[in-house]
């Protein structure tokens, strides 16, 4: 017997692994509740209202906030790290900044606790809201609790408990925590160390009907990917590991379209209805596979097989994302889809009296205002005057993009340390605008040779709509798999001398 309740015992059922990855494969099974770079989602619920949170890295604004009725479709209410003295800039280097975090709503308070890398040894910190859209507090910091991944728990009598990934142990600590301070109540003290794979991490805690649950990620956010748990009469342990983990994951699947999957968190429905949100990657192309976009969020259903939860990742049908936008930077403020890697979007560009938005000229990444790529087929267009640069990068050495500078516009790929010209073509206006489009790879993949995950076709498009393509390039070569890191494709925007200003910005999934 299964129920909706962790109460449930089955009389005679086994948990098997068909129970565990999910007992049909609706469109929640391939389909992003978040497509594009939203790793580590963390989720709480107040009434009939949803709240998630993804980590951000370097990007600032920092920790996108999202908030759904239904869980499936989702809508940008702001970020949670707004303001630099949020998110201390320190080392702006690629895939630093703002690691895994947990959202909870706790004494009528919103909460959120989080790793900036980028400033490690400041130790962990938390912020705080009484609303959703802030404005969320100056931080908190522990430096008691170094390591990466907090999470908070409050017991029935208000005690907090901050449990955490430690990298001197390899392993998850805990202690009891004063809010008000950030100190540390306790010598911290080690708990459920996972089910003995690579790299616990990413540890939540619940307290479900009088049951103590701790999950964790391990082995790895790529390929060997997984969800464990573990529970307990008491927050501190000693933890009973669930007998069959990993509970959930996607090791060895390769058929399947989603891969990578874990760090997952529990989010229980005003119906008494389980739910649980987790990161996944959808890897194309040829052995061993290239995700682009970075690690999307995804929903699966909780079933309760005695007592422990079992993921259905087809309990929900998932629409397809609404991704397109066309920005014309004609409102008051730059819209919540702009962020800068290890800077701030109002220093990258700043809008323009005339229209659209006057380009910084700094020539370092904290010059870009950047977007996510949500989608893996796509066509963006941007209108640049005088100069400027429009990219789709992972980060400052692994890139494709148009120059447009000196009356012409170039088709650039920086790979690692080779920077090469793809090919050029005089202008003649003020202004242009340049084409970047993910398209099917030429060469499909197939078991005798290698084909991308798909081209980057960078073109002209001139005054009568006439595309003149510059540059082709496999998009093998901006992916994860090459570049390494954590984060996904953006396109991004920067000046290339003084006086470039862009007009607007149109995105056209496929």
């Amino acid at each position: 017997m299964t129920t909706n309740t962790p109460d449930a015992r089955a009389a005679s059922a086994s948990i098997t692994a068909t129970t565990m990855v999910g007992t049909r494969m609706g469109s929640g099974a391939s389909e992003p509740i978040l497509p594009g770079f939203h790793p580590d989602p963390s989720i709480c619920r107040v009434g009939h209202d949803y709240y998630l949170a993804t980590s951000s890295f370097e990007y600032f604004p920092g920790v996108p906030l999202f908030h759904s009725t239904d869980l499936v479709s989702w809508t940008q209410i702001g970020h949670v790290l707004s303001r630099r003295n949020q998110f201390r800039r320190g080392d702006p280097s690629a895939s630093l900044g703002i690691y895994a975090g947990t959202l909870r709503h706790h004494a009528g308070r919103f909460w959120y606790i989080t790793t900036n890398m980028s400033d490690y040894f400041g130790g962990q910190l938390i912020v705080s809201a009484e609303e959703p859209v802030g404005p969320w507090t100056d931080p908190i910091f522990v430096p008691g609790a170094l390591g990466i991944d907090p999470d908070l728990a409050w017991d029935d009598e208000g005690t907090c408990y901050l449990t955490w990934k430690d990298f001197a142990i390899d392993g998850i600590l805990q202690s009891r925590l004063d809010l008000d301070s950030g100190e540390l109540l306790d010598d911290p003290y080690p708990v459920w160390q996972g089910s003995g794979l690579d790299a616990p991490e990413g540890p939540h805690l619940y307290e479900i009907s009088g049951t103590w649950y701790l999950m964790l990620a391990e082995g790895g956010t790529e390929r060997g990917h997984a969800v464990t748990i573990a529970r307990s009469s008491h927050p501190a342990g000693p933890f009973e590991p669930h007998p069959e983990n990993p509970v959930f994951s996607r090791r060895s699947l390769v058929s399947s379209p989603v891969q990578n999957v874990g760090h997952a968190d529990l989010v229980e429905g005003p119906d008494g209805r389980w739910s649980a949100v987790y990161l996944g990657v959808r890897a194309r192309g040829s052995t061993p596979g290239f995700h682009v976009i970075g690690r999307e969020t995804f929903l699966a259903g909780i079933d309760w097989v005695d007592g422990w939860p079992s993921f259905d990742v087809g309990a929900y049908d998932v629409p397809r994302a609404v991704t397109a936008f066309v920005d014309d930077f004609d409102a008051e403020r730059l819209h919540d889809r702009w962020v800068t890697p290890g800077g701030e979007p109002q220093h990258a560009a700043a809008l323009s009296p005339r229209g659209g938005v006057d380009l910084a000229n700094v020539e370092d990444s904290s010059g870009l205002l950047c977007v996510r790529v949500r989608d893996l087929r796509w066509s963006a267009e941007a209108v640049v005057e005088a100069a400027g640069r429009f990219l789709l990068r992972l980060d400052d050495r692994h890139w494709y993009g148009l120059i447009v500078d000196e009356g012409a516009v170039r088709a650039v790929a920086q790979l690692g340390d080779i920077t090469h010209e793809l090919g050029s073509i005089a202008l003649g206006g003020a202004s242009v605008t340049v084409r970047i489009e993910a398209v099917d790879p030429r060469r499909q993949p197939a078991p005798l040779y290698f084909s991308g995950p798909d081209d980057i076709v960078l073109s002209v498009v001139d005054e009568d709509r006439v595309e003149h393509e510059l540059g082709r390039m496999d998009g093998r070569y901006v992916s994860t798999e090459v570049a390494g890191g954590f984060t996904g494709r953006m396109l991004a925007v920067g000046a290339t001398a003084e006086g470039g200003r862009l007009l607007s910005v149109a995105y056209t999934p496929r």
